[in-house]
């Protein structure tokens, strides 16, 4: 395989420079196509600049989280992050891969990453949640052995949520 082939993954603190623009793309994207299906727009730039900054991301730190970033030939190209929300429950957020990038199997390097770090954080399960609307998303976690479940927050967005017992 090519260099260009081979994705990388590795923890990384939420706020170095390509967390911080990883988390931006993310953001944008699953805000605007709220906005796009909810609204017919995108979202207004103050509104994005006020929900990048509601979000710190602190919960994906250590000692009881991670931010996984996965690279492709080098070069920042997706996310996933992990956080204890007991001592057998690690809970999945943040999975992203850039849209150029995606179809190369980046998102399933990232959840195999991500279902390693909460073993190894000791937990027994992964839930996670996310909107009827992410349906690649929904999708993939499906493929990947997720099952849906009952949830497991309150969130504003969430409208379906997913568990696997690892």
């Amino acid at each position: 395989m090519s260099a260009e082939g081979i994705w990388t993954v590795a923890p990384e603190p939420v706020d170095s420079p390509a967390a911080t623009a990883l988390w931006r793309d993310y953001y944008t994207e699953v805000s605007d196509r709220w906005y796009q299906l909810n609204e017919g727009h995108a979202t207004d730039p103050v509104e994005l600049e006020r929900g990048l900054a509601a979000t710190t991301g602190a919960e994906l730190a250590p000692p009881r989280g991670v931010l996984l970033i996965a690279r492709r030939a080098g070069a920042p190209a997706g996310s996933a992050g992990l956080h204890l929300l007991d001592s057998e429950t690690a809970e999945l957020k943040r999975l992203f891969v850039r849209k150029h990038l995606r179809g190369f199997g980046g998102a399933t390097v990232l959840v195999d990453a991500a279902e390693s770090a909460a073993r190894a954080l000791g937990a027994r399960r992964i839930v996670l949640d996310t909107r009827r609307d992410l349906v690649e998303a929904r999708a993939l976690y499906a493929r990947l052995g997720y099952a849906e479940s009952s949830p497991h927050n309150d969130q504003m967005y969430a409208e379906c949520w997913y568990r696997k017992e690892l």
